[in-house]
């Protein structure tokens, strides 16, 4: 694995240098930019190039919905991961059908938010277990489509879908399900096919939406 060039976009002066130290500090890791805001996003991405950007949820002026938003346009295939302090299932959930790749608490170790960073990097969807916890109780006391397959999935691909939802790394999927990566990556090429979707947050986001886990 090559350097991670990451971007940070934080408004608290001491976090923002918190993570801009432990990322710059730790091998196969590099901030490239660390940011107050969000005021000249596209700015700061096309001058620093990262290869995927942490971004705080509640900033001042253009907020984290909003900023993924706006770089998911621009850049579709940028990976976000975002952070908050709050366990807020709306915002979280938001963020996510905005095109976000994970998502985090601020006050989770050092050691993990560089998993899910290098998680998020390749492609994966770390999400902290409360907070999966709190977005699927959310869904779930929405009125929505009933629980169906009409997209024809089957048992496996349910339970791979079933882990990603969780926010589980593809070797936890893996260990999980007693199957190899290579077949994981198999199962979720078949989803995304079977469910019209690009990315891990876009399945997650149509899994939650129709009740397919």
């Amino acid at each position: 694995m090559g350097i991670i060039r990451v971007a940070i976009f934080e408004d608290n002066n001491s976090l923002r240098e918190g993570l801009y130290q432990l990322i710059n500090g730790s091998a196969d890791f590099d901030s490239v930019g660390a940011f107050p805001g969000c005021s000249n996003l596209l700015d700061n991405l096309k001058e620093t190039k990262p290869d995927m950007v942490l971004m705080d949820i509640g900033m001042p002026g253009i907020n984290g919905i909003e900023a993924v938003s706006i770089l998911k346009y621009k850049y579709p295939d940028m990976k976000i991961l975002m952070q908050t302090i709050f366990e807020d299932s709306d915002k979280i959930f938001k963020s996510i059908c905005a095109g976000a790749s994970g998502y985090i608490l601020k006050n989770t170790s050092p050691s993990r938010i560089l998993e899910a960073i290098k998680e998020t990097y390749e492609g994966g969807a770390p999400m902290s277990p409360s907070i999966a916890t709190k977005v699927l109780k959310m869904v779930q006391v929405q009125n929505g489509f009933s629980k169906n397959n009409s997209f024809n999935l089957s048992e496996r691909e349910k339970e791979v879908l079933s882990c990603l939802v969780k926010g589980m790394s593809y070797k936890l999927i893996a260990d999980s399900c007693f199957i190899s990566i290579d077949t994981v990556r198999g199962h979720i090429r078949n989803i995304y096919e079977k469910l019209h979707v690009h990315s891990k947050s876009e399945a997650v986001v149509k899994a939650i939406k129709r009740k397919l886990v």
